[in-house]
């Protein structure tokens, strides 16, 4: 058997229909699993969970709705299991990030990242974790950042920064309380990634985001998704409560 398969579960996936949330999706598609697509723009869910299913094969469904908001988290959790009938894995990806000084940061900013990053995620890992207990286990993977360890340059982000530590210690704390029901809860902490959240071709960029690592580039979406995959599926079936970095040893230095 291949420990890496997803073969037979259902992942749900928040923030996949574009950047590092749809390689995700899409991964975890073409480990095995059906996939329920969820994000705040049903246009964009519907393009990505089609384009995922036709390259995968496997069922995609589609959950509209803003994580930030509980009635919604609850509706997305009921359409995923109304459709699929068990939820085996959540992805916590949606995130958001503004750069700006920690003086010029205004109260509602601070609470928007907050909201979406840390409160978005622990909603939504409280809806699931009931039905992953009854169903005998799940796992659970959040997205943190090496912003959790290290404060970023050129550019200054501290709401981001927070929010990122406060996804890393939360992973551990749910991994604690939830390991005796064999929900196992992990993170990945992924260095400089080409999305749209992340601008790393602009040459204001390059010295601190690229020539300071010791790879000395950026990755793709599709080279961190493979480690979702690991983390969701039986091969980390003894990993929980860590925090898996993949930032082409930018953190080493």
């Amino acid at each position: 058997m291949n420990p890496f398969s997803l073969e037979g579960r259902t992942a749900l996936v928040t923030g996949a229909n574009r950047g590092l949330g749809r390689a995700f999706a899409q991964a975890i598609a073409d480990a095995g699993a059906d996939v329920v697509v969820v994000g705040r723009h049903e246009d964009r869910n519907r393009e990505a969970a089609t384009e995922i299913a036709e390259r995968s094969g496997r069922r995609t469904t589609v959950a509209t709705g803003d994580v930030c908001d509980p009635d919604d988290v609850r509706r997305i959790v009921d359409e995923a299991m109304a459709a699929h009938g068990r939820i085996d894995v959540l992805v916590n990806n949606a995130g958001i990030c503004f750069h700006r000084p920690a003086l010029e940061v205004p109260d509602e900013e601070f609470t928007k990242v907050f909201d979406v990053n840390v409160t978005g995620l622990w909603r939504m890992s409280k809806a699931v974790a009931p039905a992953m207990i009854e169903a005998g286990g799940g796992s659970i993977v959040n997205v943190g950042s090496i912003s959790a360890m290290i404060v970023n340059r050129p550019q200054w982000q501290p709401a981001y920064n927070a929010s990122k530590a406060a996804v890393h210690q939360l992973t551990k704390s749910l991994a604690a309380e939830w390991a005796p029901h064999h929900v196992r809860v992990n993170a990945i902490a992924p260095g400089y990634v080409k999305t749209e959240m992340a601008p790393v071709d602009e040459p204001r960029f390059r010295q601190h985001w690229i020539e300071d690592a010791p790879m000395r580039r950026y990755a793709t979406p599709e080279e961190i998704a493979p480690s979702v995959v690991y983390l969701a599926s039986d091969a980390a079936s003894f990993t929980t409560g860590a925090v898996l970095v993949t930032d082409g040893g930018y953190t080493l230095y």
